[in-house]
């Protein structure tokens, strides 16, 4: 049995509502990712570097080219994962083997909890750097709003994150208990219905326990006198 209420979907082939796809709380919080995650290096691509004096570009996080590499890193690969896995939730209901679903899943909840971490080592990363920029060194008026969108959206994106994973692992859960609850039902031995009986059985019954054949007694012939 393949792809039968598994893993908080239904059979396979049903048709595609998307009016409740986009209401879904799992839906939302991709989107809410993907917005997030476009602040984030957006912010730091259009103003986080900026020219002090020369024309070499310097990024405003205290000069760190690590850090305003690692934000655009880790905000385009989420940019692109929120649209990877927003296709694969269209999809995952047409997928008909609960294997695949499972895996599918578990790259989910493989990818979602690793790059929770990923969002906050950039949080602590780029807060840290920020709070190390002297004034003296960078014109911080012109990149600071750029800055704390950064850092606050990294914030954000550990939260929505989070909440990603949790779906994620709580479907797997879901998916377990289903299939085992299917496979159970599987491997049940079939109800065996008694013989049907039909009008006069214990009649035939008692007429076959009687013996076919009653031998009558015979006059014992008399004596001659």
């Amino acid at each position: 049995m393949e792809g039968v209420g598994s893993f908080g979907a239904g059979r396979a082939g049903g048709e595609f509502d998307p009016v409740a796809f986009i209401k879904r709380p799992q839906t939302i919080l991709r989107i809410l990712s993907w917005i997030f995650s476009m602040v984030v290096f957006g912010s730091i691509v259009n103003e986080g570097y900026i020219n002090s004096g020369s024309e070499r570009l310097h990024c405003i996080f205290n000069k760190n080219y690590d850090a305003c590499n690692y934000g655009i890193t880790v905000g385009v690969v989420a940019f692109l994962a929120c649209i990877f896995f927003t296709v694969l939730d269209i999809h995952f209901p047409q997928i008909s083997s609960v294997k695949d679903r499972k895996k599918a899943l578990l790259v989910e909840v493989g990818f979602s909890g690793f790059w929770t971490f990923m969002w906050f080592v950039g949080f602590c990363f780029l807060a840290n750097q920020w709070q190390q920029t002297s004034p003296n060194e960078l014109p911080l008026i012109q990149g600071a709003d750029a800055a704390r969108a950064a850092i606050a959206f990294c914030f954000f994106s550990i939260i929505t994150w989070a909440c990603l994973t949790v779906a994620a692992v709580q479907k797997l859960l879901l998916g377990t208990d289903m299939a085992l609850f299917t496979t159970d039902h599987l491997e049940a031995k079939p109800n065996i219905q008694p013989y049907p009986q039909h009008r006069g059985g214990d009649h035939r019954v008692r007429h076959l326990q009687e013996p076919a054949f009653h031998p009558e007694p015979s006059d014992q012939p008399q004596g001659l006198p």
